[in-house]
């Protein structure tokens, strides 16, 4: 099944990748929580899971959670405050089509051995929804807090990855600064399409090389638009170097949505206040240098958000939308 190339022209993994990830094409979905907090760090996370089951409902490809241990108050957002892990089990009951995404677990923050549990079991719970973004972590304070070293992220965050891809082999055997598990043990359950999709957010302290070889797609950050072309260009150029499959490129925006649909676009935090109309032309031209999904986050929003969910839904889903693949 992993030898091919599958409908969407990426490599075939689970069902939640394959939802939110097809070539040439860009899809949308949402950053949790989906709420407006624009003057404080913390959310208040009303309506929360209502407003997924509607995300769910109006077809979005994908929600993402962030992995945020601490409130660091030099970062000054908690996210949507509840573990991932355990968000993803409690979403997984609740909805039924949506992709359920990582952006991303901060690898050199855990072990691999609960990473790899606790990611497979959220797959298989979820019928193949997870999508796993990885990272090394950009919050120094959250470290010490762990009495581990920032500046070895990079070495550990490897370490981590090839321990995680190896537990999802039959009776997997790995050697590493993790440790060596072995003998015939095996880790339980097993990811549905035999590999967790695992995508790496930024440079991740490696060689954009290194990136490109081992990750199964990219997630990278909002910026100008002729160099944004630029680096999913110089990603796209790296990957074919690698030989095998293409892999898609991900990112988040910020978005204000103006109650008039031909309102112009004016800078926010990393996003837009705008009018539906300029979001979808925005999009579009994202899609066309090659960006596969982009991740839309309401923090800073001023409508109501169930009445933005509509809106976008209703604007946006029918030109960029989630691909409805096969069971697998």
């Amino acid at each position: 099944m992993l030898d091919r190339v599958s409908e969407t022209g990426f490599q075939p993994l689970n069902k939640g990748f394959g939802r939110v990830f097809r070539q040439g094409r860009l899809s949308v979905g949402l950053v949790a929580p989906l709420e407006s907090y624009p003057y404080g760090p913390v959310p208040q996370l009303e309506r929360h899971l209502e407003r997924v089951k509607l995300a769910d409902e109006l077809g979005f490809a994908a929600v993402w959670l962030r992995d945020v241990p601490f409130n660091v108050p030099s970062f000054g957002d908690a996210g949507q405050t509840f573990d991932p892990f355990t968000y993803l089990g409690f979403l997984s009951a609740a909805t039924t089509r949506i992709a359920l995404g990582v952006a991303s677990i901060v690898l050199p923050l855990r072990h691999p051995a609960h990473v790899a549990k606790a990611a497979a079991s959220a797959d298989v719970l979820s019928g193949g929804r997870l999508i796993l973004g990885v990272a090394s972590g950009d919050r120094p304070e959250e470290f010490p807090a762990l009495n581990l070293p920032f500046e070895d992220r990079g070495a550990r965050f490897r370490d981590s990855f090839d321990y995680i891809r190896e537990m999802a082999t039959d009776a997997g055997s790995i050697f590493n600064s993790y440790g060596s598990p072995g003998g015939g043990m095996d880790m339980l359950p097993k990811p549905v399409a035999g590999k967790l999709p695992m995508l790496i957010t930024g440079g991740s302290q490696q060689a954009p090389d290194w990136a490109a070889a081992h990750g199964d797609g990219w997630m990278t950050y909002p910026r100008p638009f002729t160099l944004q072309e630029k680096v999913v260009s110089d990603w796209r150029s790296r990957v074919l170097a690698q030989g095998g499959f293409d892999k898609p490129v991900m990112q988040p925006l910020y978005v204000d949505l103006a109650p008039e649909p031909d309102a112009p676009p004016r800078p926010i935090h990393l996003g837009f206040r705008l009018g539906v109309e300029h979001l979808k032309s925005y999009l579009a031209a994202l899609q066309e240098i090659g960006v596969n999904h982009v991740a839309l986050n309401l923090r800073f929003n001023q409508p109501d958000v169930e009445d933005t969910l509509k809106k976008l839904a209703d604007a946006l889903l029918a030109e960029f939308p989630a691909h409805e693949t096969r069971d697998r």
